[in-house]
């Protein structure tokens, strides 16, 4: 499975579901959304294999992604996980900040779980730079790229005019030539990157226009067992906001989330107009719209607000503005999604060896 492929279906409510199997990392990177550490907190495996076994031939995502922290440290679970998915017809992918890459192999325990999967990718940026050798990195893909394996970089800098990702990006083409596409992004000010980022000039500006939010449109089933309906670091680490919330992987299967996911009319209209134009039309003026991600965070302090989303959603033309809206960004594909929340500038990288 190719990076485009399973990019392509982000937009689209409940295609997908990812998996933070933990919040645990070696690793200290300086950017780390998540705070992560080697004693920070995860929840028992039995909790994702039960919802992962919840999956229907006819009811289950089209793609898994999981990650942590560091998933990898969690092997025989990747691997079972997986499985399962495979069996029912999802396909998975997974990754990884490669602390196992200085070993001369790749860990037994570890290959078992690369193999499992229908796409591993890599992160790779100055931070993961200052732990673990890119040298070590690149190895491990030249010989999972000979066995035949779809793999991808995620890198990460600055902004566009980082000269790491200019100086990483035509090092791997001279490496791999086309053979490894490559997701580019910036530093988000989330997690340890606060201590550090300056914040000016970090996201667009706040705005009341119309602009539809796809990172709502897959669940995310964090460290503890939550199930959230964003990809923002902030929601997954939680607590998440009333609206925001799903359900438990401990209580709660997959039909049953799927189906909160596509009904909540809240959810619907941030995918449809997004969170700033939503509570400017529909709020009652006691959100602060100081931010795409934080107005939306703020809407469950908004008494009122859901009954007065869910008497808009419920008209016939909200419906089909929905449905052109979905239709706009399916047709846009992983490109579109790509250059909105990645580095535009390197959106192609993405694409390379891609099927036609």
């Amino acid at each position: 499975m190719h990076l485009a492929e399973y990019i392509s279906l982000r937009p689209v409510p409940a295609a997908g579901v990812s998996l933070a199997l933990t919040r645990r990392c070696p690793l200290h990177c300086a950017h780390c959304a998540t705070n992560s550490t080697s004693t920070s907190e995860e929840a028992p495996a039995e909790l994702f294999t039960r919802f992962v076994e919840s999956f229907e031939p006819g009811d289950r995502p089209d793609v898994m992604v999981i990650s942590g922290g560091e998933a990898f440290l969690r092997p025989a679970l990747v691997r079972e996980l997986a499985e399962r998915a495979s069996a029912v017809g999802c396909r998975s992918a997974a990754l990884s900040g490669m602390f196992w890459a200085k070993a001369h192999r790749i860990p037994p325990p570890i290959k078992r779980a690369i193999d499992a999967l229908d796409h591993f990718s890599v992160s790779l940026d100055v931070f993961h730079e200052q732990e673990v050798e890119r040298e070590d990195v690149y190895r491990v893909l030249e010989t999972l790229l000979g066995e035949g394996k779809d793999v991808s970089i995620h890198i990460v800098g600055l902004n566009a005019a980082d000269p790491y990702i200019a100086e990483r990006t035509e090092e791997v083409r001279g490496l791999f030539g086309d053979r490894v596409p490559m997701l580019v992004n910036d530093v988000n000010f989330v997690g340890r990157a606060r201590e550090w980022l300056d914040a000016a000039g970090v996201g667009p500006l706040p705005s009341t226009e119309a602009n539809p939010c796809t990172l709502s449109a897959w669940p995310v089933v964090a460290f503890d067992g939550t199930v959230v309906s964003c990809g923002n670091d902030d929601v997954v680490d939680g607590p998440a906001p009333p609206h925001l919330r799903l359900g438990h992987a401990a209580t709660d299967t997959w039909p049953v989330i799927r189906a909160r996911c596509l009904a909540s009319s809240l959810l619907r209209a941030i995918r449809t107009y997004g969170p700033e134009h939503l509570a400017h039309r529909q709020g009652s003026g006691i959100i602060a719209c100081d931010g795409y991600c934080s107005t939306c965070q703020q809407m469950s302090a908004d008494v009122g607000l859901e009954a007065r989303v869910e008497e808009l959603m419920s008209r016939p033309a909200a419906e089909v503005i929905e449905q052109h809206v979905l239709a706009a960004q399916r047709n846009g594909g992983a490109r579109s999604f790509i250059r909105r929340y990645g580095v535009r500038e390197f959106a192609d990288l993405a694409f390379l060896g891609a099927p036609e």
